[in-house]
């Protein structure tokens, strides 16, 4: 549960937090004390300079004051690093309007506020990533305790903002478990800075492993500190590719293809990318629409908070685009199945409190007002869901990568092995039709997995949707779903699916159509009565599905360690060979964050989700199981 911070002001108007009982910045300016202790203790902009990338993390992003300082800092250094990574952890962020109150005090950063109003993420626990000056720029906003984000954070840290409240009134952010956590973070040369010199922080930090020294305060206060890593524990990252190795064959064009296609082209990859069919999309990234929403538990579990961060970098990322793919956030309700699953429904928002924009539990009466239709029972209601056609997704992911990415059609690839400057894909005759450095395999189920690799236990599952006229149908302007989703009318036809069969007939039948006109029923009660199976029109497509239904994302592996107890990262990798499979029922959803994690990890870059969401994707987690069950032999 994530609770926003209340905005509140000193009598001298400084912005001031009820809860802790502090001020957010120094009473003598906080534009000032971010310049003066933040960047000045770091020796920023000095040693960004000439950088690739710079790391900064902070502790309390609190009004955005030193971010925005520090975005000001970079733009106005023409020696800045080429691509500067902000992390700030934050338990009680503010909300929009609020810091949109809070950022007439700075005139100053006035434009570079509101870009970041623009970007500001709903308020839900997990990692929020946004970009401003064409990626260049890249903020990730941790909402929720340090203490239970920076441990899953991955992340190679260059200087640190320690900007919590006081230690006596917010000890939880000064505690020497947490600021060991922040040594073994920091990249070798890691630097601090803080407005705190309590002898407890100074001891706390010396025994985590910084050397620290006073110096002179910022207005009335009399000292600060700044310090730097002695001892930088080892990497947790692979060091970044060089130039002459940033470059990428990426196999597939459906939404996996284009979305890795375009992040590693944002950050200057150049992308060859093979798609055996004459366009992109052709497969199960061809349906004429799909919906868009994200996964609810309990107890908010992997697939829940995945999603949900998926579903919200996806909004952001599509809002992007240009041109804009063809996407409406015109809402999705999400209806319960029985009276039991109503009262699951409503107790899943109630436990977790999120905010109303992002969902809200109807009873049946508000979700038939909604729906303008009789309903059997209400459900949750996603205001900023709604439906997207894929191929215009890929169109479009493809059209902004364009400069360093090149897409070649009617390429059928039989096979990929090492070779070359790293991975050939071949034709069915031997012949080499392209090569690079890194191969990141998008094909869906990973039929072209490198030999060398223990296979996937993937599935290929069936997927039928039916296309009614609109007119058949009650005037619908949002998504619905239950066991099965209808978008409303594109191109004058409603979707309505989706069918799961185990079978490859390519086909739309009878029996699939009908499956769905009773998925349709189940929504919208006496809806299209009359109509027969016979004769409508639809679509098949075949889904790439994991048994636990997550996304395979991250490097191949090629084999397994001895020791029962190793841990993922023990595990032998193909080099440079990567996997972005399995998107499943949502590839709308995931493909973009999944793109911007695997893109991340090939970089070396701090990581946009948890740690433990990017084990729970990694390809080598199927054997990792095994291997616990001793079931390798």
């Amino acid at each position: 549960m994530l609770t926003p911070a209340r905005l509140a002001f000193t009598a001298t108007g400084t912005p001031w937090s009820e809860d802790y009982q502090d001020v957010y910045h120094s009473a003598d300016g906080g534009p000032g004390q971010a310049e003066y202790v933040f960047l000045g203790g770091n020796a920023l902009p000095q040693r960004w300079q000439g950088r690739e990338r710079f790391v900064i993390l902070e502790l309390g992003f609190g009004t955005g004051l030193n971010f925005l300082a520090t975005w000001a800092a970079w733009r106005e250094d023409p020696q800045a690093c080429t691509r500067l990574h902000y992390l700030s952890v934050e338990a009680h962020p503010f909300t929009a309007p609020d810091l949109a109150r809070l950022h007439t005090l700075w005139p100053q950063f006035a434009p570079l506020a509101e870009r970041l109003r623009v970007q500001w993420p709903m308020l839900t626990a997990g990692l929020h990533r946004l970009e401003f000056d064409g990626g260049r720029v890249v903020l990730t906003l941790m909402f929720g305790t340090a203490q239970a984000l920076l441990p899953r954070l991955s992340a190679r840290v260059d200087a640190f903002y320690l900007d919590g409240f006081d230690p006596r009134n917010n000890p939880e952010l000064w505690r020497p478990e947490l600021l060991r956590r922040l040594a073994r973070l920091a990249a070798p040369g890691a630097t601090l800075a803080t407005w705190c010199v309590s002898g407890a922080v100074r001891a706390a930090l010396a025994e985590a492993g910084f050397r620290v020294e006073k110096r002179p305060g910022y207005g009335r206060k009399r000292h600060m500190l700044a310090g730097v890593i002695e001892r930088a524990a080892s990497p947790t990252l692979q060091p970044s590719p060089s130039a002459a190795q940033r470059q990428a064959l990426v196999v597939g064009a459906g939404l996996a293809g284009a979305a890795i296609g375009e992040r590693l082209a944002a950050r200057g990859w150049s992308v060859t990318l093979l798609e055996r069919h004459g366009a992109p999309a052709q497969e199960a990234s061809g349906n004429l629409a799909g919906i868009v929403r994200p996964l609810l538990s309990l107890d908010d579990n992997l697939a829940s908070r995945f999603t949900r961060a998926a579903f919200l970098a996806s909004l952001r990322a599509w809002g992007a685009l240009d041109p804009a793919p063809r996407w409406a956030a015109c809402g999705l309700l999400h209806l319960a199945r029985d009276a039991r699953h109503a009262e699951h429904q409503a107790a899943v928002v109630a436990r977790h409190a999120y905010p109303p924009d992002y969902v809200r539990w109807l009873d049946r009466d508000e979700a038939a007002a909604l729906a303008g239709w009789r309903l059997e029972q209400g459900g949750w209601f996603f205001p900023a869901g709604g439906w997207a056609q894929p191929a215009s997704v890929c169109a479009a992911l493809i059209k902004r990568g364009q400069a360093r990415l090149a897409a070649r059609y009617g390429v059928q690839v039989a096979a990929v092995r090492p070779g070359g400057p790293g991975w050939e894909a071949l034709d069915a005759a031997g012949r080499v039709l392209a090569a690079a450095p890194v191969l990141v395999l998008a094909d869906g189920c990973g039929g072209l997995w490198p030999q060398a690799a223990p296979p996937l236990p993937l599935r290929r599952v069936r997927g039928q949707v039916t296309h009614l006229p609109a007119a058949w149908l009650p005037p619908l302007k949002l998504a619905l779903c239950r066991e099965g989703y209808l978008t409303p009318p594109v191109d004058h036809w409603a979707c309505v699916g989706a069918t799961y069969d185990f079978d490859d007939d390519p086909q739309p039948r009878p029996e699939g159509h009908a499956a769905n006109l009773a998925r349709l029923r189940q929504m919208l009660p006496g809806a299209a009565a009359q109509l027969e199976p016979g004769g409508l029109d639809g679509r098949v497509g075949f889904r790439s599905v994991a048994p636990d239904r997550l996304p395979v994302v991250g490097a191949i592996a090629a084999g397994c360690p001895a020791d029962r107890e190793a841990q993922l990262e023990a595990f032998p990798r193909l080099p440079n060979a990567y996997a972005l499979l399995a998107l499943a029922s949502r590839g709308l959803t995931w493909a973009w964050l999944a793109a911007e994690l695997l893109a991340s990890r090939i970089e070396g870059e701090p990581l946009p989700v948890e740690t433990d969401l990017a084990a729970a994707l990694d390809p080598a987690r199927f054997l990792l199981r095994r291997l616990r069950r001793g079931g390798l032999s």
